[in-house]
């Protein structure tokens, strides 16, 4: 499961057995078109509390320039773990400007803690290995709906 976790609140989750509120992957979540430079990504969009707290869990395949951003109401330090996602996946932590705060490759099945740098309001969750075979890194800047001022 991708869980996001206030960081206040995190280790206290983290160790609380928290149910799924799904069985199967999410694939019908609304969808936008997002630039980095020169790269074009579909994303799904996880904006409630159901959908955040599913994220990919349970997703066997992705195609490459997908991912999965996730949408909160306000800024905080999140923090993500790999419970039931079988995908090697890397978070990118994005302010609401759309700027890349900071990137955490995550393994599957992990409960390790994978947490923004600072208070972020979106996550952007993409195949391991996207960010760095385009040489994406903090301080890129996000361009979609989304982001738009």
């Amino acid at each position: 499961m991708i869980k996001f976790l206030p960081l206040c609140l995190g280790f206290m989750l983290l160790s609380a057995s928290a149910a799924p509120f799904a069985q199967e992957a999410q694939t019908q979540l609304p969808r936008t078109t997002l630039s980095i430079g020169v790269h074009q990504i579909e994303v799904q969009i996880a904006s409630t509390s159901e959908e955040t707290s599913t994220g990919l869990m349970y997703r066997q395949a992705m195609p490459t320039s997908e991912g999965m951003l996730f949408v909160f109401p306000q800024t905080n330090r999140f923090c993500f773990w790999m419970k039931n996602t079988p995908l090697p996946l890397t978070a990118a932590f994005i302010a609401d400007d759309g700027s890349i705060v900071n990137l955490e490759n995550m393994k599957p099945h992990s409960l390790d803690s994978h947490c923004s740098a600072k208070p972020v309001r979106y996550v952007l969750e993409m195949n391991q290995g996207w960010f760095s075979k385009r040489g994406i890194q903090p301080g890129f800047k996000i361009v979609g709906k989304p982001f738009a001022q």
